[in-house]
């Protein structure tokens, strides 16, 4: 088969599981196959580009978004707050309130969701637009491509009305956020403090594949708006909801007086301990839709509805213990372990102490009786201890200077809080750097996730990060131990590892997980020294000079370079074939060099990631925010809020059409 009839079959098969995926909601084949088949279509468009048309999934929402987070919406609805309240005599109050002021009303008890608001509009049916709660007035963030790929949000309704418009709540499990943290962690990168932190954010990421990957979730809490059907009340919207397949709020409850209202939230807050999710109150709102109109809302808040918010919990407990973890950059981590107790609903018997120095500010020991809280946080921190109760024979805890994985010399440097393992082969952070290595933002091999990472070095195939590449030899072992997998998934593995050898060089020096280079130091520093040759020789005055480089950046990539171990390493990975050298795009240039770009809004030709490739390739930066420091705003359709303020701050604003002749 040739490469064109290969690339129209590849295409074809995509379309079909896009459909399946973000229409269907009734996917047939993995993440993994679906991944496989992009990569391959995505490396014949990037061989024979004249094959690109518009209709390619490389080009439209279920490949590449063209509808990013940002692009500002305007409400139908206006998505307000709550009302605040913390005791049951506030609670019985605003029962005799609306019982003062409506004949018999009803109440609808429900949990309070510890995420992030999002109005999902359908038009005949079908799923039209998503957008975040933003002012909450007038405008929020068209979330639409990100919300397609949330398992719970529905795209088709069964039974299609000419409009309706739901309000809910995007949230994370507890067991996908910890499933997100630990590839942070893994990755050397900052921990998300908590699910609802998590979950916002990965609402408003640009590439709805990471947002896919994270695993959102959505509870339906309201029906904001409807034509063609009539809904008398919030209990009868929710059975037509449930009838379309909708996921609403768990276990609601309809009570009558201010005593069963009472109880419903004491049931709540007993439950929370038995959810999966984080819940941060419970919601007393009236049931019947003419009463909600008759009694209206302020500016703020909604008259016929209020949030009962759960005290903070904190909780004395016995410190039994402080275990120490290495991670990928070698930071040894103190882990508090304490005598189980329950917090906001959870059992937590283990909370992170930092480093040494938050050991000593608190003066904490094992044995001691500690306070820990989770105040809305799912992760628990210690926050005093109770010296009082202290045993007599407690002594200070210093985390020492061996390594506790590999017994190699630990050391601190400077006035750098972190003491760190300085053994490269140290067994708890070969698995982290070859997470690392491979993952999306470094050398980028797909399918080579923390299962195959874990499999490969316990079985001792991966000694080091150039041992990727030589799994290619020992592909016949490979298959014949099934350390994979079957022929397919082996090979599928083992071509991406070949296909990556051709990276550019900035890859490759992300990979090595130098402390301070990321892919923008990486980039800035690829830029100037063109090889990871020229860069290894690089001397302290040369490094300094490119931004993004500073002291503690510029000793860092020195240590790197002069260490003989990642010396062997990667010459071992020259030997393989991997590529040194950036690949320069004949077009590119440094007309840019200097200039600062921010991108915003919907351009017409171009997707944002397309537009920042194209100012990065002629030496601008682009940055995410707009500031002072701005040199050009390229605005496109709905720009919204960075609009505003680059006018503002007198910033040169040009469109897609402008950037396109100046870098004629």
């Amino acid at each position: 088969m040739n490469d064109l009839n290969r690339y129209e079959e590849l295409k074809k098969q995509i379309l079909y599981h896009n459909d399946r995926y973000y229409n269907q909601d009734d996917p047939e084949i993995s993440d993994h196959e679906y991944d496989m088949m992009m990569q391959e279509l995505k490396e014949l468009e990037k061989k024979h580009p004249e094959y690109i048309t518009s209709d390619s999934p490389t080009q439209k929402v279920g490949g590449s978004a063209k509808r990013e987070a940002g692009v500002l919406v305007r409400h139908n609805v206006p998505m307000l707050s709550l009302q605040d309240v913390f005791s049951k005599e506030e609670v019985y109050e605003f029962v005799e309130q609306m019982q003062e002021q409506l004949d018999d009303p009803t109440f609808v008890v429900e949990y309070k969701i510890d995420g992030l608001s999002m109005a999902l509009r359908y038009v005949d049916g079908k799923l039209n637009l998503a957008v975040t709660r933003g002012d909450g007035v007038l405008q929020g963030e068209d979330v639409t491509a990100n919300a397609r790929v949330i398992k719970d949000v529905k795209k088709k309704l069964k039974d299609p009305i000419e409009y309706l418009e739901v309000r809910g709540e995007v949230y994370m499990t507890n067991e996908a956020f910890e499933k997100v943290n630990e590839m942070q962690e893994i990755k050397g990168k900052k921990l998300f403090a908590n699910p609802r932190n998590c979950a916002a954010g990965t609402l408003r990421q640009l590439d709805s594949a990471i947002t896919k990957q994270r695993n959102l979730s959505m509870f339906v809490f309201n029906i904001q708006d409807a034509r063609g059907r009539q809904f008398v009340s919030h209990s009868e919207g929710y059975e037509y909801l449930k009838q379309q397949g909708i996921k609403i709020i768990e276990d609601y409850y309809i009570c009558k007086t201010a005593d069963e209202v009472w109880k419903a939230i004491e049931a709540i807050g007993e439950n929370r301990d038995k959810l999966k999710y984080d819940i941060d109150g419970a919601v007393v709102k009236i049931d019947s839709f003419a009463d909600r109109q008759k009694l209206g809302s302020t500016s703020k808040v909604p008259r016929w509805a209020i949030a009962y918010k759960y005290p903070p919990e904190e909780k004395e407990t016995k410190l039994l213990d402080i275990e120490l973890s290495v991670g990928r950059t070698g930071r040894i981590t103190p882990t508090a372990i304490f005598e189980p107790v329950r917090l906001c609903g959870t059992t937590v018997s283990r909370a992170t102490l930092h480093n040494q120095d938050f050991i000593d500010d608190l003066d904490i020991r094992i044995g001691d009786t500690i306070v820990v809280y989770k105040s809305g946080e799912i992760i628990p921190k210690v926050k005093r201890v109770i010296k009082e109760k202290r045993p007599a024979d407690s002594v200070p805890y210093h985390i020492g200077n061996t390594c506790p994985v590999c017994g190699a010399p630990a050391v601190r440097y400077g006035d750098n809080a972190d003491i760190k393992c300085t053994n490269d082969n140290c067994p708890s952070k070969l698995v982290k750097n070859i997470v690392n290595f491979v993952g999306r933002d470094a050398m980028d091999i797909k399918g080579f996730g923390l299962a195959y990472v874990e499999t490969l070095v316990n079985h001792g195939y991966i000694k080091d990060i150039s041992d990727i590449y030589g799994l290619i030899d020992k592909r016949q072992e490979l298959l014949d131990k099934k350390i994979i997998g079957l022929v397919k998934s082996t090979d599928n593995l083992l071509n991406a590892i070949e296909g990556s050898k051709n990276n550019d060089a900035t890859k490759l020096l992300t990979s090595f997980g130098i402390s301070n280079v990321g892919k923008a130091a990486a980039k800035s520093l690829m830029k100037k020294f063109k090889s990871i040759d020229n860069l290894m020789n690089a001397s302290y005055a040369q490094l300094i000079e490119v931004n993004d480089i500073g002291d503690i950046s510029a000793m860092a990539i020195i240590d790197y370079f002069k260490n003989p171990y990642n010396q062997e390493v990667i010459q071992r990975l020259k030997d393989y074939g991997v590529n040194m050298e950036i690949i320069e795009d004949e077009d590119s240039d440094d007309r840019f060099d200097g200039k600062t770009f921010v991108v915003t809004g919907t351009l017409p030709n171009l997707s944002r990631k397309e537009a920042a490739a194209l100012i990065e390739k002629h030496g601008g930066k682009v940055a995410g925010s707009v500031s002072k420091k701005t040199d050009y705003l390229l605005a496109g359709e709905n720009a919204g809020s960075k609009l505003t303020k680059a006018q503002s701050l007198g910033i040169d604003v040009i469109n897609e059409e402008t950037l396109l002749e100046m870098v004629k």
